[in-house]
């Protein structure tokens, strides 16, 4: 699996490799109930410390993206949890937030953000299509 590291990012390691592995996922680069690299194998393979992995896969846990084994490894959760949906929503409201008084301040009106967001939805090709339930809700 590669997932590109930079040392020099203000973000932390184990942040670089979970944003890597999150994207992976919700791109389907990463199919539900496919098995992650080991810990150790991924650490070797980024010349990271086995720690820094550990917390990268335990976060990857805790977003709900993903789901231990034991003795068998860590795999690609089928669906994902409410404390990950809950974080986007989140994050995606704070964005959604910031891009609203961006464009009040540009002058763009609340038609033109819409078309703006609409083409966005259509356009996006890292990630997969929304579900008609997603766009309902």
């Amino acid at each position: 699996m590669h997932i590109p590291i930079d040392p020099a990012a203000s973000e932390p390691i184990y942040e670089q490799i979970r944003t890597g592995i999150a994207e992976a996922i919700v791109s389907g680069r990463l199919a539900p109930g496919e098995a992650l690299p080991s810990i150790r194998s991924l650490a070797r393979d980024l010349r990271v410390s086995v720690i820094t992995t550990t917390r990268a896969y335990n976060e990857l846990v805790s977003d709900g993206l993903v789901v231990p084994q034991q003795g068998r490894g860590v795999f690609v959760r089928d669906q994902p949890t409410g404390a990950l949906q809950d974080r986007a929503r989140t994050g995606i409201s704070e964005a959604l937030d910031e891009a609203t008084r961006t464009a009040r301040i540009a002058g763009i009106d609340a038609d033109e953000l819409h078309r703006m967001l609409d083409t966005s939805l259509h356009t996006d090709a890292d990630v997969r299509p929304l579900r008609a339930t997603d766009q309902e809700t």
